[in-house]
């Protein structure tokens, strides 16, 4: 399954994940999201949980900034952080409040042991590691929803879920995109050399990658599972 170019690092992790990452992106629940066949309660129960995620995941892209070491890194790391908080989250408020569901109790929302899992696990690959490491856990959301939102993009055959499936396969997601895997490459290039794969880092680096993707796949199953 070939995925879309957002630079080599990514590219050379996905692959190293294997069915891992395809269970994630082909995931039942993206499956149903395309096809609209998702229960607007599942949906929304896992809208709820994700907001919860973002307010954590944006501080994860925070701490990108304090472990940047260039000027350039700070940048994409603090345009990160505004999609997720001006973008994503507005998404979020902007479908629940369409069904009833206010932004103070959006806020509030209880968080599931799935979601305390992958955002500390995020946040802890930051705070004991430098960029490259906190990088690997945070791409597979940022850059796998982009490659499920340009998927869903041609093949959705539903509009129920239009407004998520546009949001994650829109150009400005895309763009994004391929700005944090630019960040990838030039981040571990500056900390463990070009030649990624002979570093002795890399292994550890994947099996971040491979964890946070594990992590991502339960919480789309958490979402099944209001």
């Amino acid at each position: 399954m070939k995925g879309p170019d957002y630079g080599r690092a990514f590219g050379l992790m996905r692959e190293a994940a294997g069915d891992t990452w395809h269970g994630y992106v082909r995931h039942p629940f993206v499956q149903a999201l395309g096809d609209g066949s998702l229960p607007k309660a599942a949906f929304l129960h896992y809208l709820r949980q994700d907001y919860v995620f973002l307010t954590h995941f944006s501080r994860a892209w925070a701490l990108a900034v304090v472990k940047s070491e260039t000027h350039d890194e700070m940048l994409v790391a603090v345009g990160t952080v505004n999609a997720l908080v001006v973008e994503e989250m507005k998404l979020h408020v902007g479908i629940c409040e369409a069904v009833g569901i206010a932004q103070e109790e959006l806020f509030a929302t209880a968080e599931r042991p799935e979601n305390l899992a992958y955002t500390r696990f995020v946040l802890e690959a930051g705070y004991s590691g430098d960029l490259a490491d906190l990088l690997a856990a945070l791409a597979p959301c940022v850059l796998g929803y982009g490659e499920i939102g340009a998927w869903l993009s041609q093949v959705a055959a539903s509009k129920t879920y239009r407004d998520w499936i546009d949001t994650y396969g829109g150009p400005d997601y895309q763009s994004t995109c391929k700005e944090v895997g630019a960040l990838m490459d030039q981040a571990l290039s500056r900390r463990i050399g070009a030649d990624f794969k002979a570093s002795p880092r890399w292994d550890r680096l994947c099996a971040t990658f491979r964890t946070a993707t594990e992590l991502e796949q339960g919480f789309w199953q958490m979402g099944l599972t209001p």
